[in-house]
This record gives C-alpha cells, sequence and structure tokens, in this order.
C-alpha cells in the first residue's frame, strides 16, 4: 500500500505575507524533481490560478464544494496546470466563509481518498488569512504547516494567532501536525529592522524554527503579473533560488519527520 502524501498548508492569520506566492513556486519546486503535486486553493481570493494561468470558467467545480455538497468528490476539480507534474484546485470566490458545514474533517477526508491519495506524492494547501472553517480543515488535514511572514514589527500577532491555532488543532484532531517552519519573505538581511525581528522570532519559537528566508525580488510580482511561476518567468534570479532551496530544507526536513522522502512514483 502506498503511503499517504505529506500535507503542507500554508498559512498565516494575516493576510499580504506571501502565501500564495509561496504555495504556487514551492508547488513548482517540487514538481520539477519528479514529484507528483497537488496545489488546493482554499484561499477565496483564488489567486493562485494566476500564478499558474489556469482560467476557471464559471460553475466549474472548485474546492470549496465540498464544505457545501456532502456528496462532492475534490478530485472532480483537478485540472492540469502548465507545469508537468503538477494539478490544481481552484477557488470559489464567491464562497461565504460563514456557510456550510462545521465538520473539520471534510478535507482529510477528501485527500485520504484512493482518486487523491494514490495518485499524489506531496500536497499544497494555500489558505485563507481569515479564522473559519477552511482553514481549520487545512490544519486538520495537514501533516506540516509553513508559515510565512515579513520581517516587520507588527507581523509577530498574525504568527501568535496561527500558534494559538496550530496548538488548538494538534492537541486534539491532528496530534502529528508539526511546524515546519516561519519563512520571512521579502527579506532584506542587510536592514536592521529586519534582522531585529528575525532575532525576536528567534527567541520566541527557537532558532530551528526560522527557515532562511526568500529575499525581496521583484521578479516574484513580475512573474504572477505574467501569469507564471517564478521558475519559468526568471529562472535565474534569486527568488527562483531562494524557492529552491526552501524545496530542499523542506525535503530534509520531512526525511526526520517521516523517516523517508516522498516517494517519487
Amino acid at each position: 500500500m502506498n503511503p499517504l502524501p505529506f500535507v503542507v498548508s500554508i498559512s498565516n492569520r494575516k493576510g499580504g505575507t506571501g502565501k500564495t506566492t509561496t504555495a504556487v513556486n514551492l508547488a513548482v519546486e517540487f514538481a520539477q524533481r519528479d514529484y507528483q503535486v497537488l496545489l488546493i486553493d482554499l484561499d477565496t481570493q483564488g489567486h493562485a490560478a494566476v500564478g499558474l494561468d489556469v482560467n476557471c470558467p464559471r460553475g466549474a467545480p472548485t474546492a470549496q464544494d465540498m464544505f457545501v455538497q456532502p456528496d462532492f468528490a475534490l478530485v472532480c476539480a483537478i485540472v492540469p496546470t502548465l507545469v508537468s507534474g503538477l494539478h490544481f484546485v481552484p477557488a470559489d470566490q464567491n464562497f461565504e466563509h460563514g456557510g456550510g458545514p462545521k465538520d473539520l474533517l471534510v478535507l482529510r477526508r477528501q485527500i485520504e481518498a484512493p482518486a487523491i491519495a494514490e495518485h499524489y506524492d506531496i500536497i499544497v494547501i494555500d489558505t485563507p488569512p481569515s479564522l473559519d472553517i477552511l482553514l481549520m480543515n487545512a490544519m486538520a488535514a495537514a501533516n506540516g504547516i509553513l508559515i510565512p511572514m515579513l520581517p516587520h514589527h507588527l507581523s509577530g500577532e498574525g504568527v501568535r494567532q496561527l500558534s494559538r491555532l496550530f496548538f488548538r488543532i494538534g492537541s486534539s484532531i491532528n496530534p502529528h501536525l508539526q511546524l515546519l517552519g516561519l519563512l520571512p519573505v521579502m527579506l532584506e538581511r542587510g536592514v536592521e529592522c529586519h534582522q531585529s525581528v528575525l532575532d525576536n522570532i528567534s527567541l520566541q519559537y527557537g532558532r530551528q524554527r526560522l527557515l532562511r528566508g526568500i529575499r525581496t525580488d521583484i521578479r516574484l510580482a513580475e512573474a504572477f503579473a505574467a501569469r507564471k511561476p517564478i521558475q519559468l518567468y526568471s529562472p535565474r534570479s534569486r527568488g527562483s533560488l531562494d524557492y529552491y532551496v526552501l524545496a530542499e530544507d523542506l525535503l530534509l526536513m520531512w526525511q526526520d519527520i517521516r523517516g523517508i522522502r516522498p516517494q517519487r512514483p
């Protein structure tokens, strides 16, 4: 029997922290290493589709359908992308966040269904910043949480709010949930304010929880405007290099968590 896919939730309670940029480019990095990857967009802004140049017709199945249709199969919403080995589940921008049943295990059951579990090695989830059924489902289904954050002093509150939810979910319905790390984005280590924030985060959460980060790179914004992941838009940019390094670091980390790297086909 094949092991279940490794599921990583890209989350922060604060918006504008690079969650979608990280979800898209990290998913592409894994696919370029010959893993079968599924990116699920639970953020109803729906921006992940832009970064992958996916056009979603009106009325097409979305990730949010599983929260309002009891018999819905998530596999019906999967679409191909321009990256070999990477598939995508788009978001419904009209989804009402307060609606639907309060079942925290909807997404986990969908991921564990054979149609998905037997096909994918890694699942990446882009989550909304709101504290609702979508974010909690993502954390209940995930093996690990990755928290992108801006290296600004005001960003700490979003991290603290998510940390409280992390411990709540981890102590109840998902005891195997791991904090993969905090990922500084738009980072300039030569800026005193940025380094001060990183030092404070290290003291609060431990230096081992602070990942190497994604440096400021205008190419990352340009790539989204061009509807391409950074690896296809500007493969020699420092943004592309930083996401390459992040993927390698996470794969080594997962080896420690599970005893093996995610299985290649």
